[in-house]
């Protein structure tokens, strides 16, 4: 990848939660500002990624954060949706920057169509490739900021603590309260309920 100048990493954060929006970052480090302590944001405490995020936007080149809403996971499908946000978080960093020699590095297995530039998907390239742990840094902690806020509109669901991921108290929060506008209707514990309103 040595013939490329910019390195753009891509990850997500929140495929799996039953609430609230899939989050993606793009992000382009400068080698000559580099973040120590970079790794998959999921490796890391809640405290070291909140150190680590300003530390991110501060130094890097340039970042982007997207999502997709909750009604667009339920209308595409949060595969669909997950690469919709990464698209849209790749061409925020594009707006930012120059694009000749970019290459595009995505956690993942798979790429979303139609990329402004060449692009690899990297399993677990969050742990091997610092642009990709530094997006999924601040994708993580971007999402999490949204949930915690969700939890005041919202009160009574958790949502600050499991951040709408699937634990025990989600569950009895959902089956005593019903869901929710930010609750993701196409997911099978959503569903369920709703069939029984």
């Amino acid at each position: 990848m040595s013939s490329f100048s910019l390195i753009i990493g891509v990850d997500e954060a929140g495929r799996g939660p039953w609430a609230g929006p899939v989050t993606a970052a793009a992000v382009i480090l400068d080698p000559a500002r580099p973040v120590a302590g970079l790794t998959d944001s999921k490796k890391l405490s809640e405290k070291a990624r909140d150190r680590l995020a300003p530390l991110i936007r501060e130094r890097a080149l340039a970042w982007s954060v997207a999502e997709a809403s909750v009604g667009e996971i339920d209308t595409l499908n949060i595969r669909q949706a997950t690469f919709l946000a990464m698209q849209r978080a790749i061409a925020g960093v594009f707006a930012q920057t120059a694009s000749a020699g970019a290459m595009i590095l995505i956690d993942g297995n798979a790429l979303p169509a139609d990329l402004p530039a060449p692009a690899r998907a990297i399993i677990k390239g969050d742990l091997t490739e610092p642009s990709i742990s530094a997006a999924s840094i601040l994708a993580k902690t971007h999402r999490d900021a949204q949930m915690t806020s969700l939890c005041n509109t919202y009160p009574g669901y958790g949502f600050s603590g499991h951040k709408g991921y699937g634990t025990a108290a989600h569950a009895e929060a959902l089956a005593r309260l019903g869901p929710c506008p930010v609750h993701r209707q196409s997911f099978a514990p959503v569903k369920a309920l709703l069939r029984h309103c």
